[in-house]
């Protein structure tokens, strides 16, 4: 499984999860939850499982710093597309999706972290020594 992969599967995550259109968990339950507790309820319970994976993993290679420095470059990779006028801000909807991707990033880089290091490095992990 590539690094592409997990990209999107966080990215698929994050999404489902909240995004500018009607179509997400959060505009759902705020709209229907209460008619179907169980539903939401399981949905939750789904959705916090892959949280649990993806956090958990990124925590443990790449760390809460890491976290925010992957964040921090991506923070300013968008503002020098913005200065060059690669990018245009004007729109909300656009600014979350922005934020999503980068977002789904983190994730998709910490769970991958670990491959990342072990090829370049030649290295593993205590984690990877049954691999």
């Amino acid at each position: 499984m590539g690094f592409l992969t997990r990209w999107f599967f966080a990215f698929a995550l994050v999404a489902a999860t909240f995004n500018p259109t009607p179509y997400n968990y959060v505009t759902w339950v705020r709209a229907y939850g209460d008619m179907n507790l169980s539903i939401a309820v399981l949905l939750g319970l789904v959705l916090s499982v892959g949280y649990i994976i993806y956090l958990r993993a990124t925590l443990r290679s790449i760390g809460a710093g890491g976290m925010v420095l992957v964040l921090a470059i991506l923070a300013a990779l968008i503002w020098v597309l913005h200065d060059l006028g690669v990018l245009k801000l004007n729109s909300a909807s656009f600014k979350i999706w922005l934020g999503l991707g980068a977002l789904s990033f983190v994730l998709g880089i910490g769970l991958s972290w670990s491959h990342v290091r072990r090829a370049l490095s030649g290295q593993s992990d205590m984690d990877d020594v049954d691999e």
